[in-house]
C-alpha cells in the first residue's frame, strides 16, 4: 500500500526529508513551499542534493496547497515563525486521521500545529543542510532524528513507529521514543546557545567555539537552559557540549541558520529559542538573565532593520 507524505517547507532541512523519502517505491512524496521559483526548479529539474550525498530526487512539488491530496503523514520543516501560517494553509491535507511531525527548531510549534491537526509528533534533529539556490540543497551531515508523541494530542505510539520505519528505510537515522521531550530540549538548549551568539558576533561556529569569551557565553547559556529543563523534570537526551564540539570540528566554516538570517536581514527564530527558555524560566522562578538579554539583543537587531526614527 502506498503511503502519502507531505513535506511542509521544502527548504534546506525539508529538502533532505523529501529527497530521502522519494527513494521509496511505496511512498508518494508531496512538498509544499511558498517559493514559486524553488518549486518550479524542482518540477523542471528535480531536487539536486550535494555534499554528504550526491543525487537528484523527483517528487510532487507545489506552491498551491489545495492541489495536494490527503496524506497519512506530514513533516513540518518551516521556520518556526511561519508555522501558524503554514498549518492554516495545509491542515486540510491531514484531515482527522493524518499525523504531523515537527522537525523544527525551538518550542511552541507542536502547540500551534495541534490547534488544527489531531495527531502531532515531536521531532528533533541536528542534521545540517543549507540552500544553494532554487531546486538545490547542500546536505552537510547526518545525525539522529528523535521522534515521539506530542502528549496533549494523545497521538498513538504506533503512528510514531510507522513514521520511524518509513524514515529508516529512506536512509535516515531515526530513534522513536515514548517521550521525546528530553531530545527536543537538548536541541533547544544547544540552539539557544550557538545560534544567537554566532548571529550577534557574526562568527562561524568553529571560530566562536575557539574564542574564549564566546565559548564562555555558550557555556553560561547551556547552564541556564539545563536549569530550566531540570525544573520542568525533563531529563536531557544527549550531550550539548559534545554537539558543540562536533560542529566546531568541521573542516568547512559553518554559519548557523540564525547568522544566515541576520546577514540576510530576515526575522529570526529567537522567540522560539531563547525567548521560550526565558519565558519558562521566569514562570518557574529559575534565573535566566542571559537568555532574556540575548532575546532582547536579537529583537533589537531585528528592529534596527526597520530603520526606526
Amino acid at each position: 500500500m502506498t503511503v502519502k507524505i507531505c513535506i511542509v517547507g521544502c527548504g534546506a532541512l525539508g529538502s533532505v526529508f523529501a529527497a530521502h523519502l522519494a527513494r521509496l517505491d511505496d511512498v508518494e512524496v508531496y512538498a509544499y513551499d511558498v517559493s514559486e521559483e524553488h518549486v518550479r526548479a524542482i518540477v523542471e529539474r528535480g531536487l539536486q542534493i550535494s555534499g554528504a550525498l550526491q543525487f537528484i530526487a523527483r517528487f510532487h512539488a507545489t506552491s498551491d496547497a489545495q492541489t495536494i491530496p490527503p496524506c497519512e503523514f506530514g513533516i513540518f520543516a518551516t521556520k518556526s515563525l511561519h508555522t501558524r501560517t503554514a498549518i492554516e494553509q495545509t491542515a486540510h491535507i491531514f484531515g482527522s486521521s493524518g499525523a504531523v511531525c515537527s522537525v523544527q527548531n525551538g518550542l511552541g510549534n507542536e502547540e500551534i500545529i495541534a490547534e488544527r491537526v489531531r495527531h502531532v509528533i515531536r521531532g528533533a534533529t541536528t542534521m545540517a543542510a543549507h540552500m544553494i539556490g532554487p531546486g538545490r540543497a547542500g546536505f552537510e551531515f547526518y545525525s539522529d532524528l528523535w521522534i515521539g508523541p506530542f502528549e496533549p494530542t494523545g497521538t498513538p505510539y504506533a503512528r510514531v513507529e510507522q513514521l520511524a520505519e518509513l524514515l529508516k528505510r529512506a536512509g535516515l537515522r531515526v530513534v522513536p521514543l515514548q517521550d521525546a521531550r528530553g531530545a527536543q530540549w537538548t536541541k533547544l538548549i544547544f540552539n539557544a546557545a550557538v545560534n544567537p551568539v554566532d548571529a550577534l558576533t557574526q562568527l562561524h561556529h568553529g571560530a566562536a567555539t575557539r574564542f574564549a569569551p564566546t565559548d564562555a557565553l555558550y557555556e553560561a547559556l547551556l547552564r541556564e537552559g539545563e536549569s530550566v529543563a531540570k525544573a520542568l523534570g525533563i531529563p536531557l537526551y544527549g550531550d550539548t557540549r559534545q554537539m558543540i564540539a562536533e560542529g566546531a570540528s568541521a573542516t568547512a566554516k559553518r554559519n548557523v541558520s540564525m547568522l544566515l538570517d541576520v546577514l540576510a536581514r530576515r526575522p529570526t527564530e529567537v522567540d522560539f529559542l531563547n525567548g521560550a527558555i526565558a519565558d519558562w524560566g521566569e514562570k518557574l522562578g529559575v534565573p535566566v538573565p542571559l537568555n532574556r538579554a540575548i532575546w532582547q539583543l536579537v529583537k533589537g537587531l531585528e528592529y534596527s532593520w526597520t530603520d526606526p526614527s
